[in-house]
């Protein structure tokens, strides 16, 4: 039976002393009407002892470790002076709102804790009636130290380096491939709309950006002429064999003729097109400056894609670095894996790193094998550039200095 309940609050550590009937239980309505109300909560439980946090900073520091599972010295201290005397430490049950603190608590002090659903009832009650049980503190006291800790705990959690914001990959790579679907199903309507006028363009120049670009340059096709073949070439990359090709179709071009307000929209779903094309080009680039800041070795490896997939689909960095190498192998062949152990059939042998060129290359009959090495290979680049706490350095030139 719980016999005494720790509290942490934003202001220190609070012990109480429970007294409850033996077999009692705590998710009855009776005894849940009991909790809400303070007269008959009161008589559960009574303060034993309350040591308050010195400042902020020791509260942030407390917090910290209670969220990792740790007994620091300040709690350490508060136990002992309470419930580690020699006639009580064997009657003593802690109820503890965490089971990593009270595993802690247990080998350090061997003080029996427990968090059960009981444990929880009984801390809850505490912190619906904090304010009345905690003599000395007023309502506003523990709210204003409540939203200090919590903008200080929020502070120091969101402390790193902008430069390895791995949070910035994920959602620049899942633009991406929005953004390849979007300008492939567009650049398809922009050939499909403006084939109408001008259909011999699509099978001269085959690139989507460049069909939308010199869509947009030409507009109506009866108004091209040599005075605009200069600037035409340009957007074909300087071709001006291309240009000429373009001039001559356009003037044998058994395409109809448009109204002016269909030329209008064609012309303006091209801009859009470009502006797209253009910006997914940017996008490419960005995500390449940031891959090598945060994850260098990792592109190094794989690639700025591969390995922004990997880490978009890890949800982190962190947590791609935790992954052995078996599950960074099949990672983004959840489905397959699962359907091949419902059914029984073969597992997966590669999942994104499918893409990669080292699996490409290789034969049939050695895919699995490359796959099972890179990896491993994925694996350690993702812990040395999570875990490098110097500047970002390349798998390539770390081997090269350990060898």
């Amino acid at each position: 039976m719980i016999t005494h309940v720790l509290f942490e609050s934003a202001s220190g550590y609070a012990i109480f002393e429970a007294k409850l009937a033996e077999n009692i239980a705590l998710k009855t309505p009776a005894m849940q009407d009991s909790i809400r109300d303070l007269g008959k909560f009161g008589k559960m439980v009574s303060l034993m002892s309350f040591i308050p946090f010195k400042n902020a900073a020791q509260a942030l520091e407390n917090i910290n470790d209670l969220s990792e599972g740790v007994m620091n010295d300040y709690l350490k201290n508060l136990l002992e002076l309470n419930l580690s005397k020699p006639s009580k430490k064997s009657k003593v049950l802690l109820a503890v709102s965490d089971k990593d603190l009270g595993t802690s608590i247990k080998e350090e002090l061997n003080i029996s804790c427990v968090a059960s659903e009981e444990a929880q009832e009984l801390i809850r009650g505490i912190r619906l009636h904090a304010a009345k049980l905690l003599k000395g503190l007023q309502t506003d006291d523990i709210k204003k130290a409540q939203l200090g800790l919590g903008h200080s705990y929020s502070r120091a959690k969101l402390k790193f380096n902008v430069n390895r914001i791995d949070n910035m990959i994920i959602q620049a790579i899942a633009l991406l491939d929005q953004l390849d679907k979007d300008v492939n199903l567009f650049s398809m309507r922009i050939r499909e709309w403006y084939g109408y006028h001008f259909p011999e363009l699509v099978r001269i120049v085959p690139d989507n950006h460049q069909y939308a670009r010199v869509a947009l340059f030409i507009g109506d096709k009866d108004k091209l002429d040599e005075e605009k073949l200069p600037e035409l070439s340009s957007i074909l990359e300087d071709n001006s064999t291309l240009a000429q090709n373009v001039l001559d179709a356009a003037r044998g071009s058994m395409g109809s003729s448009l109204s002016e307000i269909d030329m209008l929209n064609i012309s303006a779903f091209a801009n859009r097109v470009v502006s797209l094309s253009e910006y997914r080009k940017s996008l490419i680039s960005y995500l390449s400056e940031k891959m090598n800041l945060v994850a260098p070795s990792l592109t190094a490896l794989l690639g700025e894609r591969i390995g922004a997939r990997l880490i978009s689909h890890a949800g982190s960095l962190t947590n791609l670095s935790k992954y052995p190498a078996s599950t960074v192998q099949i990672l983004g062949a959840e489905k397959a894996l699962f359907r091949a152990l419902k059914t029984k059939g073969n597992t997966p042998k590669y999942g994104l790193l499918y893409h990669s060129s080292f699996i490409g290359r290789a034969k049939p009959q050695h895919k699995g094998r490359i796959s099972r090495f890179l990896a491993n290979k994925c694996s350690i680049a993702a812990r040395i550039d999570c875990y490098t706490g110097q500047s970002p350095i390349t798998l390539r030139s770390f081997l090269n200095t350990h060898k």
